[in-house]
């Protein structure tokens, strides 16, 4: 075994910028408080593909009494040439307290306050977007008041 560890690569896939709708407050649940925010539509571009995001799909988030938002998040890609790509998101976003309470409101907060990281999943019958379902990638989040921009890079 060599004494030098090699760490993975990232290399940059794509930059998905969705708009959302307000959120609909489910309410508390054991595990936190249920919120759904709608994905309305929006717009993906790198790795030789580009596209919309087509509307339906949504993010149910638990907030946990911690403040952390656990992510679950679910929607459809449509590429120019009309090949779909499902994606699912799982991730966590955090911040102080104050920051927060400010995002819970739908205030718009520096990105760099706060910590939005996520795991996708792509899924497609495209044989050419097929290098999607082949790796793993992770992901790092902006939100804003009436959107969220996401950053995809495939781990080698």
């Amino acid at each position: 075994m060599s004494d030098a560890i090699k760490l993975p690569e990232l290399a940059y896939a794509f930059e998905a910028r969705v708009q959302v709708g307000p959120p609909l407050d489910v309410g508390a649940m054991p595990g936190g408080r249920r919120r759904i925010i709608p994905i309305l539509s929006g717009t993906f571009e790198g790795s030789g593909m580009k596209g919309r995001v087509l509307p339906g799909g949504a993010d149910w988030q638990m907030v946990r009494a911690d403040g952390v938002a656990e992510l679950d998040t679910r929607y459809t890609l449509e590429t120019d040439d009309g090949k779909l790509i499902f994606v699912q998101n799982a991730g966590i976003r955090h911040a102080s307290p104050e920051i927060t309470a400010r995002l819970m409101k739908g205030e718009p907060v520096d990105p760099s306050l706060v910590y939005f990281r996520s795991v996708p999943k792509f899924e497609t019958a495209a044989p050419e977007l097929a290098w999607l379902m082949r790796s793993i990638f992770v992901g790092t989040g902006e939100r804003y008041p009436a959107d969220v921009v996401l950053r995809f890079w495939k781990l080698g």
